[in-house]
């Protein structure tokens, strides 16, 4: 009877594991989001970089060279910032772990085993930062690579990027539980503003010869 009880009140193998199918799916689909959102970064500001060259040069390589430019500065700027935050949890974390230690062995009680804790990573949250920032640059890049003619160069870019833009704001409404409307027009009209925002800019000063 005591086993039976006992075993009553533990849960079950199905329950265990829907708990952890619970647990990673919600992991996942945190790493998944940032990944998402480092890729719009990438888009937009490397999409914004290239528009703007492009409203005051009509040399196909000097739009490409911007972006590269643009795509290698923002994946370690990328990176390096995302590397600190990551390693300051690690280290709170860490501090947190160590106090409660403490507090268990001052009182006596059991130490538990805290092999189940995931600490995070900070190579790894930074090379995947960088990694997703870098897919998202590519997006104008690929598109402004093989169009010669100016005018239709930069229609492509942009053509490009407003696809990527829905893309992007879909699957972060999707992962964020948003509606996915606004949330699609959010991010397309954010995007569309900073390349017009960029390009007005570089085109005003181009024509008073800056």
């Amino acid at each position: 009877m005591a086993v039976f009880e006992q075993s009553r009140d533990q849960p079950s193998d199905i329950e265990r594991q829907a708990n952890d199918t619970d647990i990673n799916y919600s992991q996942r689909a945190q790493w998944l989001r940032a990944a998402v959102l480092g890729a719009n970064d990438g888009l937009v500001s490397t999409a914004s970089l290239m528009m703007g060259v492009g409203a005051v040069k009509e040399d196909a390589k000097a739009m490409i060279i911007s972006g590269f430019a643009g795509l290698v500065a923002g994946a370690c700027s990328m990176a390096i910032g995302e590397f600190v935050s990551v390693y300051s949890q690690l280290d709170i974390e860490v501090a947190q772990m160590k106090r409660e230690k403490e507090m268990k062995e001052g009182s006596g009680e059991s130490e538990e085993e805290n092999g189940g804790v995931q600490l995070p990573s900070p190579v790894q949250a930074a090379a995947a930062s960088a990694l997703a920032f870098s897919v998202g640059a590519m997006v104008p890049l690929l598109a402004a690579a093989f169009i010669k003619p100016h005018k239709v160069r930069l229609g492509v870019v942009a053509g490009a990027v407003t696809l990527a833009l829905m893309v992007f704001g879909g699957v972060g409404a999707k992962l964020g539980r948003a509606p996915l409307v606004r949330s699609g027009l959010r991010v397309l009209v954010g995007g569309w503003l900073a390349m017009v925002v960029t390009f007005g800019l570089m085109k005003l000063f181009g024509s008073h010869g800056l």
